[in-house]
């Protein structure tokens, strides 16, 4: 029997090679079968979850914590150093210098990215924005996102900050920052599902060792990650409490 792991939808396309390459080392050092399945969005990766396909998945906090309270999953790991942060930002060229320059209507752009939409909305705040004073412009992909705000399809756009930062320089170049959110405690984890969870330990101890592993460190480079820690009960229920704070 082979356990199926996804990614959420939302990783950094420079790193979908990485995970496969992950996924390839994690079976050699626990010696499971282990089919890597990746979801074009979320839809199809919740439909998945829902009919308890998923064994083993990298999931965004809104997801993790949907995992937790109604699938039974356990939260394992994380990345080390590492949060979900939210950037807004606007064309360089734009008269635009701060969050609160937005004025009622303004067009946001956004990806099918629950996490950074709550963090954008909540960074609009300052603004006197909400979902009744913007309108939304969809976007399949921070690039795409990128490309709205270039050409003046969007007055700013929502980016996962990590997503940003990957931009080319020549993009970058073209963007200006309104803010960037500084929350610390939201960040993606690594969560195992009820059929594989008799692995579980197996599976932390080879991340938490990954760097001192044969190839672990090449494939933590391949994911541009540092490392995993360990994430303890108390501090994924502190988070997955604050995303229903942030919620209401």
């Amino acid at each position: 029997m082979s356990f199926l792991f996804t990614v959420s939808p939302d990783f950094t396309p420079d790193h979908l090679s990485g995970w496969y390459i992950f996924n390839t080392w994690l079976q050699q050092q626990i010696d499971q079968p282990i089919h890597l399945e990746m979801y074009n969005d979320f839809d199809s990766q919740r439909e998945a979850i829902v009919n308890d396909a998923v064994d083993l998945i990298y999931a965004n906090p809104s997801d993790a914590a949907m995992l937790v309270r109604e699938k039974g999953f356990q939260v394992i790991a994380k990345v080390k150093d590492a949060a979900d942060e939210a950037v807004i930002a606007c064309n360089a060229e734009s008269s635009l210098n701060d969050v609160t320059d937005l004025n009622p209507g303004a067009n946001i752009a956004f990806a099918h990215h629950p996490d950074v939409k709550l963090m954008g909305m909540i960074m609009l705040e300052p603004a006197d924005l909400d979902s009744s004073t913007i309108t939304e412009v969809e976007s399949s992909s921070y690039v795409v996102i990128a490309k709205h705000v270039l050409q003046n399809n969007a007055d700013a756009g929502v980016f996962l900050a990590e997503a940003y930062d990957d931009l080319s320089d020549m993009i970058k170049s073209q963007l200006r920052v309104l803010v960037r959110s500084q929350i610390d405690v939201i960040h993606h984890a690594l969560l195992v599902g009820p059929k594989f969870q008799h692995h579980s330990e197996a599976i932390l101890n080879a991340l938490i060792n990954m760097p001192h592993i044969e190839k672990g460190q090449g494939v933590l480079e391949s994911l541009g990650f540092s490392g995993w820690e360990k994430v303890s009960e108390e501090d994924i229920e502190f988070m997955i409490d604050l995303m229903d704070t942030l919620n209401t």
